[in-house]
């Protein structure tokens, strides 16, 4: 664990909200100016592979938050499109899901929301 990883991890830590690798990037090269893209990137995807952190898809670009972690219980998330933050999802949309699924071996799902938070509204 280096001390650049460490920062990219308290980052997201401390902000709880889907960011870019550009986000993180830019945020990095204020304090390491020689700190290419490239290798914040190859950061974010060691932890994503780690499970510190987890990844979804919005406008053509992948986002990352800190993981929920495997000790939470099931949920899902709404994303703000503006700010990134999320708010936990308790309802489950597979519990409504009604096609015969008998003869598929389901190994995870997926469900998120997008819109805009209270505070992005105005």
């Amino acid at each position: 664990m280096t001390k650049k990883r460490e920062e990219i991890l308290m980052y997201f830590a401390e902000s709880d909200r889907y960011m870019s690798a550009q986000d993180i990037h830019r945020m990095m090269a204020e304090k390491y100016p020689t700190m290419s893209y490239n290798t914040t990137y190859r950061n974010i995807y060691d932890f994503v592979e780690n499970g510190l952190l987890e990844g979804t898809e919005y406008n053509h670009e992948q986002m990352f938050r800190i993981s929920c972690g495997e000790q939470s219980h099931h949920h899902h998330h709404f994303i703000c499109t503006r700010c990134g933050i999320t708010i936990p999802l308790d309802a489950c949309p597979m519990e409504q899901v009604t096609t015969d699924l008998s003869k598929v071996k389901i190994e995870s799902h997926r469900f998120e929301v997008f819109g805009k938070c209270e505070n992005c509204q105005m």
